[in-house]
């Protein structure tokens, strides 16, 4: 016997799903009328997709930088998809934002943990994503995640968001207030138009400071100078790559007589940043 299915059964498979009005006729006649196997359909619709088209790239998306309340707490995601045109939808940036939330309450360790995480009462974060490649039509790719955690009364985390959702910054600060918020977001803004690798020179990975050295050298060598001061050559230059590309000691956009750290202080004296996330798209 044939499940006569109403209109208002698909607008609310709909509502629920984001699905198109026909795929939720589809999925709701397939199952019987009943909602949990059709949107049980559309998942393993968009499984199926998904495997489809898994060699393609996830270039465009939405990156979504979130703070608690209390600002103690801060994440930033990528939620990748094929185009720009998807990306721009607001539904798509809606899902990311969710995403984000979810990923702000829980604070997982791990991409992988928060795909595991519930998005809602019915699916997980990544059984979510795949559902919406089949209501969607492109690939989906969850990644970028990092958090920032401090302590009440140890500091606060300052997010940015950039260009139209296209990169998103969090930074965390050692000290707590609302003084600290708006320099806080400049420095934020900083670090997206910079792309700093570290916060100081201490910061920055043993393997790109011996890389850096062998750079200077070599450039150094090219340009016929003696061996015996390459050396020197090379750490001079490599004194230049930390004012250059760690944040603290970079010049401040909004201030080319200042540095980072001395727009900072300048605010608060005990004022400096503690560590910071920046992800983009690509």
């Amino acid at each position: 016997m044939d499940v006569k299915i109403s209109a208002s059964d698909v607008k609310k498979l709909r509502d629920q799903t984001g699905a198109g009005m026909m795929d939720c006729k589809k999925a709701l006649t397939e199952a019987g009328g009943d909602f949990e196997n059709a949107i049980a359909n559309l998942r393993k619709n968009g499984q199926k997709l998904s495997d489809k088209r898994a060699d393609r790239e996830t270039k465009e998306g939405v990156v979504m930088a979130l703070t608690s309340a209390n600002r103690n707490n801060g994440i930033v995601i990528r939620l990748g998809c094929e185009t720009d045109f998807v990306a721009k939808t607001e539904s798509f940036v809606s899902l990311t934002k969710t995403i984000a939330e979810v990923a702000l309450k829980n604070l997982p360790e791990t991409v992988e943990e928060l795909l595991t995480l519930p998005f809602d009462g019915k699916l997980s974060v990544g059984d979510k994503i795949t559902e919406q490649v089949g209501v969607i039509g492109e690939k989906l790719s969850l990644s970028g995640y990092h958090k920032l955690v401090t302590a009440a009364g140890e500091g606060q985390v300052i997010p940015y968001i950039h260009m139209g959702y296209r990169a998103g910054v969090i930074v965390s600060y050692n000290v707590e207030g609302p003084h600290v918020i708006e320099p806080g977001r400049d420095v934020a803004m900083q670090v997206a138009a910079m792309r700093p690798v570290a916060v100081d020179k201490d910061g920055v990975d043993s393997a790109v400071v011996e890389k850096e050295i062998e750079i200077g050298k070599e450039q150094a060598r090219q340009a016929g100078k003696p061996e015996a001061m390459l050396e020197k050559i090379a750490m001079g230059k490599l004194n230049k790559f930390y004012k250059e590309r760690t944040l603290l000691n970079q010049i401040f956009v909004k201030n080319s007589k200042q540095t980072v750290a001395a727009y900072l202080q300048s605010v608060d004296p005990k004022l400096t940043v503690v560590d910071f996330k920046h992800v983009e798209l690509g």
